[in-house]
């Protein structure tokens, strides 16, 4: 295990000047305390910081100095950041294993941009199906789409999985505060029916709408809850099939399968193979957000994500947000030994968004080859995890401040909130502030002790600190913050590929698992004994739930 003092293995030698640096540093400066870094610089809060976009970032209380961010930023330049970024934005194929451009930043590019792949400029069709998702959400918002029955559309159901349901649900909980409030959103993703059953147990199925999200219309968990929201819609409907194509709508790349469904394809809306699904919220998979957000908030999302992409193309490296968050997460990946990243929002409709991140980055460069095949030299992705301030303080950050495991932590707040309410939002962000100071530095046993604790309680009482964070600030919580929020990830997530020179566009780690899952399905459901052939402990467990079932 690693600990707190424990590096893991350094990058293997060969591939850039930098790793061999840092390891070097690293050794150099692997105890050197917070406490010294800010007794030595009394300005260091103020140098390491850096505003953009109106999002303030304070890196200061990393265990970093001058020369670490030096040699971090040398390995950026010596890894092709700046060349892979612009190769990203010009639409080369850089999802290498899938052959395909990576261009979710075309999604929230302004009319009048051109972003080409294989030869076609792909911005006119991604504004001409965003124009046909602002005209169908407003029929819904305003009551002009009817249901079946003629009754009004009081319900909307969104029916994915992974990014087709993580982006769309971490949005509607992020910007409640300005849905339309008449209106009710749900989401079901997980194939057990638990799931389904709540999402409706007290809906009309004349007020419900259900947007089916699968680019294929194959994925077996959506399918499967899409066939169960029509067998429940046409029980409450008379059982009449032309009543599917007012209560269910696709956002999929495959006509034959949703006119087969029985959705109107006037009511399909396209997205594209260039977009991965965890990239895809502001995609045509972010419908369900428009229709609660109504089409121009939507569209202040997209400028959001789309003024981080300019910063993030643009700006030096030194004071570009997404590339300092990339390399310190490498930094105390692959040199402190990190096994882990808390993201720690202290915004309640923020809730989500450290799910939403887990498949983000975990998806993104959970990688054990490099883009050639081999195998990695060093650590890739940290497990991303965490929850909103304050409840977290009462549950993990005991092992945050005095457990063995360094956990670097991302706070995030807001200078107003959206809900003001007495001095709540005062206390919520005293202990913003006052968590990342005590992270930074503890508590000695001298000032333990000068409480009047009894010596045999002081080392119980002791906070190590040398603990980092970074806290990132903005004034509210809008729809272009939570754009600018995400883009930040995204592509501090880039540049930790890079970094690691993996692909973070594939995820082939998701599909195993999955085929063989169809393979145990119709030995789950036969009437007769099958035969199976799996290893002695899954042949058992299946018997096991056989009889269990029955």
């Amino acid at each position: 295990m690693a600990t707190l003092e424990t590096p893991l293995e350094a990058p293997k030698a060969g591939q850039h000047p930098a790793w061999k640096a840092l390891k070097e540093h690293y050794a150099k400066i692997r105890k050197l305390h917070l406490r010294k870094l800010f007794s030595q610089d009394p300005a260091r809060g103020d140098r390491l910081a850096v505003e953009a976009l109106g999002i303030y970032l304070d890196y200061s209380k990393n265990r970093i100095t001058d020369e670490t961010l030096r040699l971090l930023l040398q390995l950026a330049e010596e890894s092709g950041l700046r060349a892979k970024i612009d190769a990203m934005f010009r639409g080369d194929k850089i999802n290498i294993t899938e052959d395909r451009s990576v261009l979710h930043v075309a999604l929230r590019a302004p009319k009048g941009t051109s972003i080409f792949v294989d030869g076609e400029d792909v911005v006119p069709a991604v504004h001409a199906v965003l124009d046909k998702m602002a005209g169908f959400s407003e029929r819904v918002r305003s009551g002009a789409w009817k249901g079946h029955t003629g009754k009004r559309v009081r319900n909307v159901i969104n029916v994915g999985i992974g990014g087709s349901d993580l982006g769309p649900v971490m949005a509607y909980e992020a910007l409640r505060y300005y849905s339309q409030r008449d209106l009710t959103f749900r989401f079901v993703s997980n194939v057990d029916g638990t799931d389904f059953a709540e999402a409706v147990r007290d809906l009309d199925p004349a007020e419900t709408l259900f947007i089916i999200s699968s680019k294929t219309f194959t994925t077996l968990e959506t399918m499967t809850n899409a066939h169960t929201a029509r067998a429940w819609s046409l029980a409450g409907l008379n059982g009449d099939e032309t009543s599917v194509a007012k209560h269910f709508v696709a956002v999929s790349t495959n006509a034959k399968e949703v006119a087969k469904f029985g959705i109107d394809t006037a009511n399909m809306f396209e997205f594209w193979d260039w977009v991965g699904g965890r990239y895809s919220m502001d995609s045509a998979i972010g419908l369900s957000t428009m229709i609660a957000i109504g089409p121009d908030k939507f569209r202040s999302l997209l400028d959001g994500f789309h003024q981080m992409d300019l910063h993030f193309r643009e700006t030096p490296f030194d004071r570009n947000l997404p590339v300092l968050l990339g390399l310190l997460t490498v930094w105390y990946t692959d040199y402190f030994g990190s096994q882990t990243v808390a993201i720690l929002p202290y915004e309640q409709y923020l809730k989500r968004f450290p799910a939403y991140l887990q498949q983000l980055t975990m998806e993104s460069n959970g990688k054990h080859v490099t883009l050639d095949g081999t195998q990695v030299a060093q650590d890739t992705s940290p497990v991303y995890w965490g929850e909103p301030g304050t409840n977290g303080q009462h549950s993990f950050y005991q092992l945050i401040h005095q457990g063995t495991r360094l956990i670097p932590c991302d706070f995030i707040a807001f200078g107003k909130p959206l809900n003001a309410i007495g001095r709540h939002h005062d206390i919520l962000l005293a202990n913003v502030f006052a968590q990342a100071e005590a992270l930074a530095f503890g508590k000695t046993p001298k000032q333990v002790k000068a409480e009047g604790t009894p010596d045999w309680l002081v080392p119980h009482r002791v906070f190590e600190g040398n603990r980092p964070s970074n806290t990132i600030l903005a004034e509210r919580l809008t729809p272009e913050t939570l754009g600018k929020l995400i883009a930040l990830y995204e592509h501090s997530v880039f540049t930790q590929g890079v970094i690691w020179n993996v692909d973070s566009f594939d995820q082939w780690g998701v599909e195993l698992g999955k085929v063989l899952a169809q393979r145990i399905v119709p030995e789950l459901e036969s009437k007769d004994e099958p035969k199976l052939a799996h290893d002695t402990s899954t042949n058992n467990l299946i018997r096991r739930y056989r009889t269990l079932s029955r």
